[in-house]
Protein backbone atom coordinates (compact mmCIF):
# COMPACT_ATOMS: atom_id res chain seq x y z
CA UNK A 1 0.00 0.00 0.00
CA UNK A 2 1.06 3.63 -0.29
CA UNK A 3 3.47 4.79 2.36
CA UNK A 4 1.79 7.81 3.97
CA UNK A 5 0.99 8.86 7.53
CA UNK A 6 -1.85 6.94 9.18
CA UNK A 7 -3.81 10.16 9.58
CA UNK A 8 -3.76 10.98 5.86
CA UNK A 9 -6.61 9.81 3.67
CA UNK A 10 -5.59 7.48 0.88
CA UNK A 11 -8.24 8.31 -1.74
CA UNK A 12 -5.67 9.74 -4.12
CA UNK A 13 -3.49 6.71 -3.51
CA UNK A 14 -6.41 4.46 -4.44
CA UNK A 15 -6.62 6.12 -7.85
CA UNK A 16 -3.13 4.84 -8.61
CA UNK A 17 -4.47 1.29 -8.33
CA UNK A 18 -7.29 1.70 -10.86
CA UNK A 19 -7.19 -0.94 -13.59
CA UNK A 20 -6.71 1.03 -16.78
CA UNK A 21 -8.64 0.17 -19.92
CA UNK A 22 -11.75 -1.12 -18.13
CA UNK A 23 -15.01 0.57 -17.26
CA UNK A 24 -14.51 2.59 -14.10
CA UNK A 25 -14.10 1.56 -11.49
CA UNK A 26 -12.00 -1.53 -10.85
CA UNK A 27 -9.10 -1.18 -8.40
CA UNK A 28 -6.46 -3.79 -7.67
CA UNK A 29 -4.06 -3.60 -4.72
CA UNK A 30 -1.46 -6.37 -4.33
CA UNK A 31 -0.25 -7.33 -0.85
CA UNK A 32 -3.18 -5.61 0.83
CA UNK A 33 -2.57 -7.88 3.82
CA UNK A 34 0.60 -9.59 5.03
CA UNK A 35 1.40 -13.31 4.84
CA UNK A 36 0.95 -13.58 8.62
CA UNK A 37 -2.44 -11.88 8.41
CA UNK A 38 -3.44 -14.22 5.59
CA UNK A 39 -2.50 -17.26 7.69
CA UNK A 40 -4.54 -15.94 10.62
CA UNK A 41 -7.59 -15.34 8.42
CA UNK A 42 -7.37 -18.80 6.90
CA UNK A 43 -7.07 -20.44 10.32
CA UNK A 44 -10.14 -18.56 11.58
CA UNK A 45 -12.03 -19.41 8.39
CA UNK A 46 -11.30 -23.13 8.66
CA UNK A 47 -12.29 -23.27 12.34
CA UNK A 48 -15.85 -22.11 11.68
CA UNK A 49 -18.30 -24.87 12.75
CA UNK A 50 -19.59 -27.08 9.95
CA UNK A 51 -23.18 -25.91 10.45
CA UNK A 52 -22.14 -22.39 9.35
CA UNK A 53 -21.06 -23.64 5.93
CA UNK A 54 -23.33 -23.65 2.88
CA UNK A 55 -22.31 -26.39 0.44
CA UNK A 56 -23.02 -25.76 -3.24
CA UNK A 57 -22.25 -27.97 -6.21
CA UNK A 58 -19.09 -26.05 -7.15
CA UNK A 59 -17.91 -24.43 -3.91
CA UNK A 60 -18.78 -23.92 -0.28
CA UNK A 61 -19.21 -20.66 1.61
CA UNK A 62 -19.94 -18.89 4.85
CA UNK A 63 -22.13 -15.81 5.24
CA UNK A 64 -21.31 -13.38 8.05
CA UNK A 65 -23.06 -12.31 10.19
CA UNK A 66 -25.84 -14.24 8.40
CA UNK A 67 -27.44 -14.85 5.02
CA UNK A 68 -29.95 -12.34 3.70
CA UNK A 69 -33.67 -12.87 4.12
CA UNK A 70 -35.81 -13.64 1.03
CA UNK A 71 -36.53 -9.89 0.88
CA UNK A 72 -32.80 -9.10 0.69
CA UNK A 73 -32.69 -7.80 4.26
CA UNK A 74 -29.76 -8.36 6.60
CA UNK A 75 -30.51 -9.19 10.22
CA UNK A 76 -28.08 -6.61 11.55
CA UNK A 77 -25.31 -7.86 13.80
CA UNK A 78 -21.59 -7.06 14.16
CA UNK A 79 -19.18 -8.89 11.91
CA UNK A 80 -16.87 -11.39 13.62
CA UNK A 81 -13.70 -9.79 14.93
CA UNK A 82 -11.47 -11.94 12.73
CA UNK A 83 -13.09 -10.36 9.64
CA UNK A 84 -12.74 -6.76 10.82
CA UNK A 85 -9.14 -6.18 11.94
CA UNK A 86 -6.96 -5.28 10.14
CA UNK A 87 -9.06 -5.16 6.97
CA UNK A 88 -11.83 -2.69 7.77
CA UNK A 89 -9.49 -0.03 9.24
CA UNK A 90 -7.61 -0.16 5.93
CA UNK A 91 -10.87 0.25 4.03
CA UNK A 92 -11.51 3.32 6.14
CA UNK A 93 -8.12 4.80 5.33
CA UNK A 94 -8.77 4.25 1.63
CA UNK A 95 -12.30 5.63 1.85
CA UNK A 96 -13.65 2.50 0.15
CA UNK A 97 -17.10 2.57 1.78
CA UNK A 98 -17.14 6.28 2.58
CA UNK A 99 -20.22 6.96 0.40
CA UNK A 100 -22.10 3.79 1.35
CA UNK A 101 -25.18 4.17 3.60
CA UNK A 102 -23.53 2.49 6.58
CA UNK A 103 -20.05 3.86 5.72
CA UNK A 104 -18.60 0.41 6.39
CA UNK A 105 -19.26 -3.15 5.19
CA UNK A 106 -21.86 -5.04 7.17
CA UNK A 107 -21.79 -8.36 5.30
CA UNK A 108 -19.07 -10.79 4.22
CA UNK A 109 -19.26 -13.90 2.07
CA UNK A 110 -16.31 -16.25 2.46
CA UNK A 111 -16.24 -18.43 -0.67
CA UNK A 112 -13.90 -21.42 -0.77
CA UNK A 113 -12.86 -22.64 -4.22
CA UNK A 114 -10.88 -25.83 -4.71
CA UNK A 115 -9.03 -26.50 -7.98
CA UNK A 116 -11.58 -27.03 -10.74
CA UNK A 117 -14.29 -25.06 -8.94
CA UNK A 118 -15.70 -21.67 -9.89
CA UNK A 119 -18.86 -19.63 -10.28
CA UNK A 120 -20.97 -18.89 -13.34
CA UNK A 121 -21.11 -15.32 -14.71
CA UNK A 122 -23.39 -13.27 -12.46
CA UNK A 123 -24.03 -9.86 -10.98
CA UNK A 124 -24.27 -9.11 -7.27
CA UNK A 125 -27.49 -7.17 -7.71
CA UNK A 126 -29.42 -4.44 -5.96
CA UNK A 127 -29.41 -5.82 -2.42
CA UNK A 128 -26.05 -4.15 -1.89
CA UNK A 129 -24.63 -0.67 -2.29
CA UNK A 130 -22.61 -0.86 -5.53
CA UNK A 131 -19.25 -1.58 -3.96
CA UNK A 132 -17.62 -4.98 -3.51
CA UNK A 133 -14.20 -5.30 -1.87
CA UNK A 134 -12.68 -8.78 -2.26
CA UNK A 135 -9.65 -10.01 -0.34
CA UNK A 136 -8.07 -13.17 -1.82
CA UNK A 137 -6.48 -15.83 0.38
CA UNK A 138 -4.51 -18.93 -0.52
CA UNK A 139 -4.55 -19.69 -4.23
CA UNK A 140 -4.49 -17.67 -7.44
CA UNK A 141 -7.50 -17.33 -9.74
CA UNK A 142 -8.53 -15.31 -12.77
CA UNK A 143 -11.79 -13.37 -12.57
CA UNK A 144 -13.56 -13.21 -15.94
CA UNK A 145 -15.52 -10.02 -16.64
CA UNK A 146 -18.53 -10.01 -18.98
CA UNK A 147 -20.76 -7.47 -20.62
CA UNK A 148 -24.30 -7.72 -19.30
CA UNK A 149 -27.16 -8.50 -21.65
CA UNK A 150 -30.83 -8.70 -20.67
CA UNK A 151 -32.52 -8.18 -17.31
CA UNK A 152 -31.12 -7.87 -13.83
CA UNK A 153 -31.24 -10.41 -11.02
CA UNK A 154 -30.74 -9.14 -7.50
CA UNK A 155 -30.63 -12.46 -5.67
CA UNK A 156 -27.82 -12.94 -3.19
CA UNK A 157 -24.58 -14.42 -4.50
CA UNK A 158 -25.30 -17.64 -2.61
CA UNK A 159 -27.67 -18.46 -5.47
CA UNK A 160 -25.63 -16.93 -8.26
CA UNK A 161 -24.31 -20.14 -9.81
CA UNK A 162 -27.89 -21.27 -10.52
CA UNK A 163 -28.75 -18.22 -12.63
CA UNK A 164 -29.31 -18.20 -16.36
CA UNK A 165 -27.08 -15.28 -17.29
CA UNK A 166 -28.59 -14.87 -20.76
CA UNK A 167 -25.50 -13.59 -22.54
CA UNK A 168 -22.96 -14.80 -25.07
CA UNK A 169 -20.33 -12.18 -24.32
CA UNK A 170 -19.03 -9.42 -26.53
CA UNK A 171 -18.49 -11.43 -29.69
CA UNK A 172 -21.10 -14.16 -29.40
CA UNK A 173 -18.49 -16.90 -28.99
CA UNK A 174 -18.20 -19.30 -26.09
CA UNK A 175 -15.27 -20.98 -24.34
CA UNK A 176 -15.92 -24.37 -22.74
CA UNK A 177 -19.65 -23.65 -22.86
CA UNK A 178 -19.26 -20.26 -21.16
CA UNK A 179 -19.58 -16.76 -22.61
CA UNK A 180 -16.32 -15.20 -23.74
CA UNK A 181 -15.14 -12.59 -21.23
CA UNK A 182 -14.46 -9.03 -22.29
CA UNK A 183 -11.66 -8.76 -19.70
CA UNK A 184 -9.70 -10.92 -17.26
CA UNK A 185 -8.36 -9.91 -13.84
CA UNK A 186 -5.74 -12.02 -12.06
CA UNK A 187 -6.20 -12.13 -8.29
CA UNK A 188 -3.07 -12.93 -6.30
CA UNK A 189 -3.07 -14.16 -2.70
CA UNK A 190 -3.36 -11.29 -0.19
CA UNK A 191 -4.64 -8.89 -2.85
CA UNK A 192 -7.67 -6.60 -2.76
CA UNK A 193 -10.00 -6.11 -5.72
CA UNK A 194 -12.56 -3.29 -5.50
CA UNK A 195 -15.51 -3.19 -7.89
CA UNK A 196 -17.76 -0.13 -7.83
CA UNK A 197 -19.72 2.30 -9.99
CA UNK A 198 -20.41 1.17 -13.54
CA UNK A 199 -18.09 -1.79 -13.08
CA UNK A 200 -20.62 -3.04 -10.52
CA UNK A 201 -23.85 -2.09 -12.29
CA UNK A 202 -23.03 -2.70 -15.97
CA UNK A 203 -20.85 -5.82 -15.92
CA UNK A 204 -20.93 -9.39 -14.68
CA UNK A 205 -18.13 -11.58 -13.40
CA UNK A 206 -17.35 -15.25 -12.90
CA UNK A 207 -14.58 -17.79 -12.33
CA UNK A 208 -14.05 -20.66 -14.78
CA UNK A 209 -14.21 -24.20 -13.41
CA UNK A 210 -10.69 -25.21 -14.41
CA UNK A 211 -7.52 -26.52 -12.75
CA UNK A 212 -5.07 -24.25 -14.58
CA UNK A 213 -5.42 -20.60 -15.60
CA UNK A 214 -3.70 -20.10 -18.95
CA UNK A 215 -2.89 -17.34 -21.44
CA UNK A 216 -1.53 -15.13 -18.68
CA UNK A 217 0.38 -12.17 -20.05
CA UNK A 218 0.28 -8.40 -20.30
CA UNK A 219 -2.11 -8.47 -23.25
CA UNK A 220 -4.65 -10.87 -21.75
CA UNK A 221 -4.67 -9.78 -18.09
CA UNK A 222 -6.12 -6.32 -17.48
CA UNK A 223 -4.28 -5.73 -14.20
CA UNK A 224 -0.91 -7.14 -15.31
CA UNK A 225 0.88 -3.88 -14.57
CA UNK A 226 -0.51 -3.79 -11.03
CA UNK A 227 0.47 -7.35 -10.04
CA UNK A 228 2.71 -7.72 -7.03
CA UNK A 229 4.87 -10.36 -8.71
CA UNK A 230 4.13 -10.73 -12.42
CA UNK A 231 7.32 -12.80 -12.80
CA UNK A 232 5.52 -15.73 -11.18
CA UNK A 233 3.28 -15.94 -14.24
CA UNK A 234 5.89 -15.54 -16.98
CA UNK A 235 5.25 -19.16 -18.03
CA UNK A 236 1.76 -18.04 -19.07
CA UNK A 237 -0.06 -20.43 -16.77
CA UNK A 238 -0.86 -20.89 -13.09
CA UNK A 239 -2.07 -24.09 -11.44
CA UNK A 240 -4.79 -23.42 -8.91
CA UNK A 241 -4.67 -24.22 -5.22
CA UNK A 242 -7.57 -23.85 -2.80
CA UNK A 243 -8.55 -20.19 -2.73
CA UNK A 244 -10.79 -18.33 -0.30
CA UNK A 245 -12.33 -15.00 -1.24
CA UNK A 246 -13.64 -12.63 1.42
CA UNK A 247 -16.20 -10.36 -0.27
CA UNK A 248 -17.12 -7.30 1.80
CA UNK A 249 -20.36 -5.43 1.01
CA UNK A 250 -22.86 -3.00 2.50
CA UNK A 251 -26.36 -4.49 2.51
CA UNK A 252 -28.84 -1.67 1.97
CA UNK A 253 -31.75 -3.01 4.02
CA UNK A 254 -31.09 -4.08 7.59
CA UNK A 255 -33.29 -5.11 10.49
CA UNK A 256 -32.40 -4.52 14.12
CA UNK A 257 -34.28 -7.64 15.05
CA UNK A 258 -31.18 -9.51 13.91
CA UNK A 259 -29.15 -8.37 16.91
CA UNK A 260 -31.75 -9.91 19.21
CA UNK A 261 -32.05 -13.12 17.20
CA UNK A 262 -28.27 -13.57 17.07
CA UNK A 263 -27.84 -12.61 20.70
CA UNK A 264 -25.73 -9.50 20.17
CA UNK A 265 -28.22 -6.75 20.96
CA UNK A 266 -28.85 -4.94 24.21
CA UNK A 267 -31.05 -6.71 26.74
Amino acid sequence: MCSVPETERLSECLNSFRIQGLLPNFYYIPDFITAAEEDSLLRSHIQIPSNRWVSLSHRRLQAHPSTLTPKNTLLASPLPTWLTAPIIPRFERLGVFEDAPHRSPNHVLANEYRPGEGIMPHEDGGAYYPIVATVSLGGVAVLDVYEKVGGNDSREEVDAEDRDVGTTGTDGEKRNGRPMPCARILQEPRSLLITTGTAYTDLMHGIAEIDVDENLDSKAIANWGLLGDAAKFESGSSRRDTRTSLTYRDVLKTSKVGSRILGTGKK
